[in-house]
């Protein structure tokens, strides 16, 4: 079926076309656009993210390499530099959030497991700074001399996909961005100690969800009780109360501590969480599975065009991010969907270098035809959709 069609056209097959055409029509996306549409942009954003483009005349310059072959890779015939930069600074971004977010819901809904077996979908809430130039992108504002966005996001630790983008200027702390979190009931959310915002964190406990953050060293409190036969790595385990008024105030409840010591490299970590029932253990393990929500922010900077952005206004940016994501979530439903044993990185890395190839899919992942990515590119990459922790089921 797919003999005569193009890697990147293979690849493209597995996205919703006419969810995005109605999106588009939504938005008047394709209003008074005579050739190079909303969906031929999507397209050249994905084959620029892809193949790894530097900057927007890179990838024209790719483009006008394969001139032949751009109406069968669904890119139209007028990819130019004009008319992409035009289209990233003018059309409607949300044309393309909405669509990441339709991508989003369709990879997590695909690739939802239970490993943690807690009743409820596991998330990871953090933040990564991506520098920008502030004599160029004057509205990214960070420093007096220096600019740069925040991308904020709640990521699923078990479907190993974002499930919440939130984009900020890099001068909002990241507690500001906890409001915006669309809370489930059941959930766990888990949260580095730049997240000690009790306020918020309430909020969360009051919808009958929980939560995990590493406590800050000056937290003040009264043991209320604690337990006294503990499992191996966890040093204390107790309820406490908060004792400074604002903090009792606006959480009221009694608060889990749990101090854990890693074995591995003998650091002392301390948490606080309303699960009263986990196993101290279980509470230990859920915060270091956070570590996913870091590693995919490593791995789209160095693998998804995010660090050099094709355009200087807000518009284009957020464009290129949630292409971004449209991308990640497009690779991780197509390796769900073809049951594929290799990692989202080798994917990635094999359509690098094959979008413009006739080869059938299974063909092209065939591991007798590439037996080790890793060592043709000489990379020792950690895979992203193994990374949980096996240690998760011990403790209950």
């Amino acid at each position: 079926m797919n003999k005569d069609k193009y890697v990147f056209a293979q690849l493209v097959s597995f996205m919703d076309n006419f969810k995005f055409l109605r999106i588009v029509k939504k938005y008047d996306g394709d209003k008074y656009v005579k050739s190079f549409t909303c969906w031929n942009q999507l397209l050249t954003m994905m084959f620029g993210q892809l193949t790894n483009r530097e900057s927007l005349r890179d990838l024209i310059v790719a483009t006008e390499a394969h001139s032949g072959k751009l109406y069968h890779l669904g890119m139209g015939k007028s990819v130019t530099r004009s008319n992409l930069s035009k289209a990233n600074e003018q059309r409607d971004y949300h044309i393309f959030e909405e669509f990441a977010y339709y991508m989003i819901d369709e990879a997590r809904r695909k690739r939802q497991t239970e490993i943690f077996k807690l009743g409820g979908n596991v998330y990871a809430f953090d933040s990564t700074t991506i520098d920008l130039c502030l004599s160029v992108f004057e509205w990214a504002k960070f420093r007096r001399h220096k600019g740069g966005i925040k991308m904020h996001t709640l990521y699923d630790v078990e479907a190993q996909v974002p499930a919440f983008i939130h984009i900020t200027t890099a001068s909002v702390h990241d507690s500001k961005a906890m409001p915006h979190i669309p809370l489930e009931e059941g959930a766990y959310y888990i949260f580095d100690r730049g997240y000690n915002d009790f306020t918020n964190l309430y909020r969360i406990h009051a919808i009958g969800a929980c939560f995990v953050i590493r406590a800050k060293n000056n937290v003040k409190y009264h043991v209320v009780s604690w337990k006294r036969r503990m499992p191996k790595g966890i040093l204390s385990d107790s309820v406490i109360e908060f004792t400074v008024y604002k903090s009792s105030k606006v959480y009221p409840e009694k608060l889990r501590r749990v101090v854990y010591k890693d074995e591995g490299n003998g650091v002392v970590y301390t948490y606080l969480t309303n699960d009263m029932d986990s196993s101290a253990l279980v509470i230990a393990n859920l915060y270091k599975n956070r570590w996913s929500v870091e590693l995919f922010f490593k791995w789209v900077k160095q693998h998804l065009k995010i660090k050099k952005f094709w355009g200087t206004s807000e518009n284009a940016v957020r464009i290129q991010i949630y292409c971004a994501i449209i991308t990640y979530c497009l690779v991780a439903i197509m390796q769900h969907d073809m049951k594929l044993e290799r990692s989202v990185y080798e994917v990635l890395q094999i359509f690098g270098i094959s979008l413009t190839d006739k080869t059938p899919l299974r063909d092209l992942f065939d591991k007798k035809n590439i037996n080790d990515v890793n060592d043709l590119y000489g990379s020792n990459e950690p895979n992203l959709f193994n990374y949980l922790e096996p240690s998760i089921f011990s403790g209950q």
